[in-house]
């Protein structure tokens, strides 16, 4: 029997609202690293009451290098943002000795859904922050000519 091979995808889209200002820190060879959460609701029909619900997740995002020193200028607490990016897990021990563990969004991309002020050059025309291979914005990017 032929073994079945299978290929890896680890992609995420999502598209939310800063619950907090970005929290914008270094590494200690001095790479930017931005974390901040977003809010991603969904609504529903309950099939029992036949009533429309909500359901909001909570979602950790970390963004590195240019990216994470854009999103600490230009997003705030309520700003709404598109993120593709992939997830990952990381585990640690408190001081205490109890075990953590969380899961949370790396941006490849971060897309600035709100309009952002007029002098902002550090995004493309449609407000999007992509990463290159290093982490950073790609290079020739076009400013925003949109009031804010």
């Amino acid at each position: 029997m032929n073994q079945l091979r299978l290929g890896y995808l680890n992609n995420v889209l999502l598209i939310g609202r800063l619950v907090a200002d970005p929290e914008l820190r270094y590494t200690q060879k001095g790479a930017p690293v931005c974390d901040f959460r977003i809010a991603c609701s969904r609504r529903y029909k309950n099939r029992d009451t036949g009533e429309w619900q909500e359901e909001t997740l909570f979602i950790n995002i970390v963004a590195w290098r240019r990216q994470a020193e854009l999103a600490n200028d230009y997003l705030k607490k309520g700003s709404s943002v598109l993120i593709e990016g992939s997830l990952r897990s990381r585990q640690w021990e408190t001081n205490q000795g109890d075990k953590r563990t969380a899961t949370e969004v790396v941006a490849r991309r971060i897309q600035f859904l709100d309009v952002l002020p007029k002098d902002t050059s550090a995004a493309d025309g449609e407000g999007t922050v992509p990463a290159d291979n290093e982490g950073g914005i790609k290079e020739g990017a076009e400013d925003i000519d949109t009031p804010f």
